[in-house]
């Protein structure tokens, strides 16, 4: 359609829309990154679905497919094919959020992206959101309305034990009153929930005064195990010896008096503590255990100090050789009685640190007595000593091995400590049961022994195996040799 220079003039200066111009290319551009801006802050309130409340148009003033396309049209002239892409990534990651209420001013957004303002009457964004109802566009989802109970007072005793036991926070404070603490804790005995029932002993620990409290426990005895084990796992033995005393438990009392001497680092204080817990109505049993203690922390104390003195003063040669390690304070029986018998072992029975003294003042058994002093006594690699451990006489001075743990036990231990071959052998032939003194024999190499024990067995085709085991040309397999060529055996196999 021809037109002329006049009309087309009118046109564009009729027209809606502004032509493009080289002039205002920075002034579009910016308006359209600004514009940008805007949209994006509002992505999470704005969705695909309000393209229906949007005004869409051409050039010519017909509707087309989306914002997007608007977006394209306007700066394709204007922006790098780079900058286009980069927009066009914006449009498609913001048109996945939540709906954009529809506004109640009378400009579509497409005004926003266009930059074209209305003479006098154009509202800025700010005045825009204003204008929008003030709605939660995000509100909280409904719960059910039992859920609400948490933030009141109207549970049960049941209900608010049920909910203890699936783990969920209540208060317990609404229970003020004796008859509801007690109802209480008697729907979390009936539940069978260990934790449900401290929690509960807790709860009435803090709000009830200790007579009462020990009163109505006395006539609920799981709930008072409960307590009583609760106070023993947190250490409160003042309120532990109080109960027991409301009680009248006079054994436990004691016992739980006795246990403070752990929390009591200084020995001198120890021992002074339990001398004052000799004479507290334990058992007989644990009376014997009391006086025992207190006299082995006596003896510790005596001997620690005289121990140090002399390894300070260097002149003992056996500290020298062998440094001590750790004190000897606090240390069980059979600890004291090794160091004994490793740093005291000649000593005479009358002073505090002879082992002889100590096997006979603590009563210690023939066997845990020999046990430790051959363990003392083989790592210092005095054989000797070990030797006049096991010898013993009888009535007419003939002398005779004896090991009242068992001469295997005795090999087993000699061999840890790196006993000569000579030793072993001479330990294992005094082991009485064949087969073991066979099995000891084999296994620490004592060549001699397994040999004349498969003799004296007249088991010749063990002794063929052995014969592989030994060294080619040594004196073992020439003694091998003699004995299976010797005519005076008669061979079971």
């Amino acid at each position: 359609m021809n037109r002329t220079k006049g009309d087309e003039e009118e046109y564009w200066n009729s027209s809606k829309f502004k032509a493009f111009t080289f002039d205002d290319e920075d002034d579009e551009l910016s308006q359209l990154k600004e514009s940008k801006r805007a949209v994006n802050s509002l992505r999470d309130f704005v969705d695909d679905d309000d393209d229906d409340d949007l005004e869409r148009v051409s050039w010519g003033g017909e509707p087309v497919g989306s914002i997007s396309w608007s977006i394209k049209e306007t700066a394709g002239t204007s922006v790098s094919n780079h900058e286009g892409r980069e927009q066009l990534k914006s449009r498609n990651s913001f048109s996945s959020y939540a709906p954009l209420p529809k506004p109640t001013s009378t400009y579509s957004l497409s005004s926003f992206f266009r930059g074209r303002t209305r003479p006098g009457s154009f509202q800025s964004l700010s005045d825009a959101l204003s204008d929008t109802p003030a709605k939660s566009y995000a509100p909280e989802l409904g719960r059910p309305k039992g859920e609400y109970r948490d933030y009141s007072n109207d549970w049960s005793p049941s209900d608010t034990v049920r909910r203890l036991r699936k783990g969920k926070v209540c208060s317990l404070e609404r229970f003020r009153s004796l008859q509801d603490k007690l109802q209480l804790l008697e729907e979390a005995v009936s539940m069978h929930d260990g934790n449900v029932i401290t929690a509960v002993l807790i709860f009435l620990k803090r709000t009830l005064s200790k007579e009462i409290l020990f009163r109505e426990l006395e006539v609920r005895q799981v709930a008072l195990r409960h307590l009583i084990h609760f106070l023993k796992e947190i250490g409160d033995q003042k309120l532990l010896l109080d109960l027991f005393r409301f009680l009248d438990r006079t054994e436990e009392l004691a016992l739980s008096h006795y246990r403070e001497h752990l929390n009591i680092q200084d020995p001198e204080k120890r021992k002074e503590f339990l001398k004052t817990c000799i004479g507290l109505p334990f058992s007989a049993e644990d009376s014997a255990h009391i006086q025992d203690h207190y006299t082995l922390l006596e003896r510790q104390i005596i001997i620690e100090a005289n121990d140090r003195h002399l390894e300070a003063a260097g002149q003992t040669e056996m500290f020298r050789k062998h440094p001590r390690k750790a004190s000897i304070l606090n240390m069980p029986l059979v600890t004291t009685l090794f160091y004994s018998c490793f740093y005291h072992y000649t000593e005479a029975e009358g002073t505090f640190s002879s082992p002889v003294n100590l096997k006979k003042t603590f009563k210690i058994p023939d066997k845990q007595y020999v046990l430790t002093a051959l363990a003392a006594r083989a790592k210092l690699r005095a054989w000797h000593d070990v030797d006049a451990l096991f010898t013993t006489k009888n009535w007419l001075g003939y002398t005779k091995k004896r090991a009242p743990i068992g001469f295997h036990r005795v090999v087993e231990i000699l061999h840890k400590n790196s006993a000569p071959v000579q030793i072993l052998q001479e330990y294992v032939n005094l082991v009485e049961d064949v087969d073991t003194k066979l099995n000891l024999a084999t296994k620490f190499k004592c060549h001699d022994i397994v040999i004349d024990t498969c003799r004296d067995l007249k088991d010749r085709q063990q002794l063929l195996a052995y014969r592989s085991k030994v060294d080619k040309g040594s004196a073992e397999e020439e003694k091998i040799d003699a004995i299976l060529h010797s005519s005076q055996i008669r061979w079971k196999n």
